[in-house]
């Protein structure tokens, strides 16, 4: 770099962003992702699009935007790299400015984001700028922003052991990286069939302790396509390889933090898999077969056999439950309440078993996982059950909740009311609300069985369109604490069934209460006659298959 000249009245060139895009066939999404980069104005020297061999004519629309983009470079990889790491290495290595960012092919950069991380970085000087991203699900278009509570306000990191959390945030897309920073510690991604890419590079930054701006701008949209025909990597979850692959990825991301002597992240990274990824996939186990459910197992366990007891401490303790659980039974075992319990928020399903010394545990023959931990976890925090029956009638729609005491301290507390919300999943508006007070059900022959019901009508034939909604739950203590849930899907006769009712906008509405993955109590619904007939053809069509 040439010396500054202290007369030249020349103010330095201002720093520019490379946006490195990569894709794989797919070519109805590549082109709105390298526009979106396009679109943050001059501040993005060049966006570097490398196509990992595709086959559906992504080349070549690429090639047909950069003729009419000076700013636009094509790299056309001769083979396919089999993952992400390697096609962004590729753009990496051709990257001349002097800040670097990555994209994706099916998302997008929202307007205005390489200006808020590029201005955060310059005003602190800092190697790595990250930013709100947005989960966007398609097509819904509900939005979910991933790990929000990093990106509630402006903060400087002179170390990322300052924020322990960062290793929750284990993407790269929604951060701005100085270029000379990744070229002097030599930092890349995982070349060729590395499921978890991002994990590994994630773990490199946060070793070499750069110094780091966190701004509350949203800087990336995560276009999540659950019903594509090809799932992306990440999402394709039904293959016991792809957890191997996450196992392998966390492993090496630990091990890199710890040959960094970054001890402090390394523990925050295994309570976060404990937290995330283990309640994840727990929570899906009863969505898959013996084998796998056998093969995740036994892989789990060993792999959770290499952290100590101060890494389940760290961790939340539905997570750390979780764990102890696996642990705990060569083979699975209780799965239906596992998935409670692996849910958000974290329900402990009933019953409540204690040892010969009264002590909390999960059942009679497992008294060494011990649940001492709910006799003083705070009300908000605590695992409450709480099962949902939804009937839908002709004349009105009624909703029974029964809430199960544990261990003393739901009875201690004092239930007051359950205040109900009906929630669009699209969009997250609240579309009717409730309040339920509670009365004692039962008797006290069996302290740890008690429970308490409270109900209440919804009106469906008020509701607008038709979808899906989750019913929230917000329950209240006399004692002045609250705990908000959800509420577990009761099965029995008659329940989970599809009801025509009566609609004020659409004349008839199907009305269907299911449960979902994590065992909630949900409704969907579909309008009109149409709607209606349209549903009740699928469901002969597959009685007839």
């Amino acid at each position: 770099m040439n010396p500054v000249d202290p007369a030249d009245p020349t103010p330095p060139p201002a720093p520019t962003v490379t946006v490195v895009v990569i894709g794989y066939d797919d070519v109805a999404h590549v082109a709105d992702a390298v526009r979106s980069a396009l679109a943050q104005g001059p501040a993005v020297r060049e966006v570097i699009a490398v196509d990992d061999c595709s086959t559906d004519g992504s080349g070549a629309l690429l090639d047909g935007l950069a003729a009419h983009e000076p700013r636009l470079t094509v790299v056309h990889r001769e083979t396919n790299s089999g993952g992400c790491g390697t096609p962004r290495n590729d753009g990496l290595a051709r990257a001349t400015s002097s800040y670097v960012m990555f994209l994706d092919s099916d998302d997008v950069l929202p307007p205005g984001a390489v200006d808020a991380l590029l201005d955060a970085a310059g005003r602190h000087g800092a190697q790595v700028t990250a930013g709100l991203c947005v989960r966007r699900e398609l097509p819904s278009g509900r939005e979910v922003p991933w790990q929000p509570e990093l990106y509630a306000k402006e903060r400087v990191l002179d170390t990322p052991e300052q924020r322990p959390r960062l290793v929750r945030d284990t993407l790269c897309v929604n951060k701005l990286y100085r270029a000379d920073f990744l070229r002097a510690h030599a930092i890349r991604f995982p070349d060729g069939r590395f499921v978890y890419e991002d994990f590994v590079f994630g773990a490199r930054v946060l070793a070499a302790a750069p110094r780091m701006a966190l701004v509350p701008d949203r800087v990336y949209v995560w276009h999540v396509r659950r019903a594509a025909g090809k799932l992306s990597l990440s999402l394709d979850r039904a293959s016991v390889d792809n957890w191997q692959a996450r196992l392998d990825a966390h492993r090496q991301s630990v091990a890199l933090l710890l040959d960094a002597s970054r001890k402090r992240l390394a523990r925050a990274s295994r309570s976060a898999f404990l937290d995330h990824s283990l309640r994840m996939y727990a929570r899906e186990l009863d969505l898959r077969g013996p084998e796998y459910r056998a093969e995740w197992w036994t892989r789990t366990r060993a792999y959770l056999e290499t952290f100590d007891t101060a890494d389940f401490d760290a961790a939340p303790a539905p997570g750390r439950l979780v764990g102890r659980l696996i642990l705990a039974s060569p083979a699975p075992r209780d799965l239906p309440r596992l998935k409670e319990l692996a849910a958000r928020p974290a329900r402990l399903l009933p019953p409540y078993a204690r040892a010969p010394d009264g002590t909390p545990v999960w059942s009679p023959d497992l008294p060494q996982l011990t649940l001492e931990h709910v006799l003083h976890r705070p009300m908000h925090l605590l695992p409450v059950a709480v099962d949902g029956a939804l009937r839908p009638g002709v004349r009105s729609t009624r909703l029974t909740l029964r809430l199960h005491e544990l261990y003393g301290r739901v009875a201690d507390a004092g239930p007051r009311e359950a205040r109900v919300e009906l929630v669009e999943r699209k969009g997250g508006t609240v579309v009717q609300r409730r309040t339920a007070p509670f009365s004692r059900y039962g008797t006290d022959d069996e302290p740890d069985g008690r429970t308490w019901t409270a109900s209440t009508t919804l009106d469906l034939s008020a509701l607008g369109r038709p979808g899906t909604c989750d019913i929230r739950l917000r329950l209240t203590f006399v004692d002045g604490t609250h705990r908000d849930t959800t509420p577990h899907a009761a099965h029995g006769p008659g329940l989970l069934r599809r009801t025509a009712v009566p609609s004020r906008r659409h004349g008839v509405l199907l009305a269907q209460p299911y449960a979902t993955h994590s065992g909630a109590l949900a409704l969907r619904t579909a309008a009109g006659v149409r709607g209606v007939v349209s549903v009740v053809r699928r469901r002969v069509a597959r009685l007839l298959r």
